[in-house]
């Protein structure tokens, strides 16, 4: 089990530094080996991959990293007389592609399966005793707080597939390649104890004022560039300035989020955090109308593209 698709994450150049970087988006554009292509998974936008460093020619472009391409070829190369099988976005892109890959699967004919979390989500395959989660570390330290939430939920169901028939179910295992296996995420996971893991998100979450100890929304503007999108939720901020004094909330400055360019589309976003869901609404059903006049007096300014507000929103 590896949640990331491709080959590697990106094309690298060890002579000039050069990466493989997406031009309408700040995301990299990930290495494809199968067809040669450079692919940005956030607007689509692809290329065949160069023969040479675009910067400074150096024919020495190297994969950086790991994505469930690689790992099905460097299992190949360990395990010569598996067979091995991939089911991930890019592997069932053809309709039927992904019932034949499964019915290859229950009919036997797999013996180690590559795929990410499509694989870990409502399929039943009876023949698995191993699952390995390939280093999923990068959630442990997201600026998300829900990111260990979705990790943990993620695993559990990842580890749900093994060993789903009886027969089967004493002799199997789950493999978590990790560099802290002290944390507290993986302990619990260990243990199959979802209500200490929870117990333990929650203490962390009460010490740092998040929810459910808070109520958030989300202003999230795009604009055509950063400027016209940090200065609408700086507006928005200053219009709301008696509104969030009166009803205890705090508004904090405008930020990218972490992909802050899709599509040569500019995002950015502003996070308003009361300790009542009261206070909350209120304050917003004010402000509401404020934001459609900001939006009003710069119709003709068609920088700004569109805003929206996220109440409780899911991610940050």
């Amino acid at each position: 089990f590896l949640n990331r698709r491709g080959y590697a994450p990106v094309l690298h150049c060890g002579a000039c530094g050069w990466k493989s970087a997406c031009p309408h988006c700040s995301a990299w554009r990930v290495f494809h080996k199968i067809d040669r292509s450079l692919r940005c998974h956030h607007c689509g936008f692809a290329q065949s991959v160069p023969r040479a460093c675009p910067d400074c020619g150096n024919a020495d472009i190297a994969p950086i990293g790991r994505g469930t391409e690689r790992l099905e070829e460097q299992l190949a190369l360990v395990l010569p007389e598996a067979r091995i099988a991939r089911i991930d976005a890019d592997s069932t892109r053809l309709k039927g592609s992904l019932e034949s890959q499964l019915g290859a699967v229950h009919a036997g004919e797999v013996d180690v399966l590559v795929g990410t979390q499509m694989i870990a989500k409502g399929h039943d395959f009876r023949r698995i005793t191993l699952v390995a989660a390939v280093n999923p570390d990068s959630a442990l330290f997201s600026s998300d707080f829900r990111a260990p939430e979705r990790l943990f939920a993620l695993l559990m169901q990842a580890a749900g597939r093994a060993g789903r028939d009886a027969r089967q179910a004493a002799q199997s295992e789950m493999w978590v390649q990790t560099w802290h296996p002290q944390h507290a995420l993986y302990a619990a996971l260990r243990r199959h104890d979802f209500a200490a893991f929870a117990a333990s998100q929650l203490k962390e979450r009460e010490m740092a004022g998040l929810p459910p100890y808070s109520h958030l929304a989300l202003l999230r503007t795009e604009a055509r560039n950063a400027k016209a999108a940090r200065d609408f939720l700086q507006a928005a901020s200053d219009a709301a300035d008696a509104l969030a004094a009166a009803h205890g909330v705090t508004i904090y400055p405008p930020v990218p989020p972490g992909v802050a360019r899709v599509a040569n589309v500019e995002r950015m976003q502003m996070l308003v955090e009361s300790p009542s869901r009261v206070a909350l609404q209120r304050m917003l059903a004010a402000w509401l109308p404020m934001l459609h006049g900001l939006r009003a007096a710069r119709r003709g300014d068609e920088r700004v593209l569109r805003w929206a507000v996220d109440v409780d929103p899911l991610t940050i």
